[in-house]
């Protein structure tokens, strides 16, 4: 979805604004994020760096209004590092 984009656009770096306000557990939103849905998602963004521009990839916290979403954000974090691969 994202890389057929990515190959024409060919970009420099990749900036993630990491809001996790569309997790299921978030009470705003109203969306059904998972964390793993959140690992898939970064593990994109990943991929696309690695391809295209030598994984220069800057990811900068937004929202999310529930305690819960800190799993989210680990599993955000953890596939950055290299710590975790989504379930495909």
């Amino acid at each position: 979805m994202l890389s057929p984009i990515a190959d024409v656009f060919q970009p420099d770096f990749v900036l993630i604004s990491a809001g996790f306000d569309a997790h299921a557990s978030d009470p705003l939103a109203s969306m059904r994020l998972t964390d793993e849905g959140y690992a898939r998602l970064t593990r994109m963004a990943v991929d696309i760096a690695e391809k295209h521009c030598g994984g220069k990839l800057i990811s900068m916290l937004e929202g999310g209004y529930d305690l819960a979403l800190g799993t989210s954000v680990l599993a955000h974090i953890e596939v950055l590092s290299g710590e975790r691969r989504s379930r495909a």
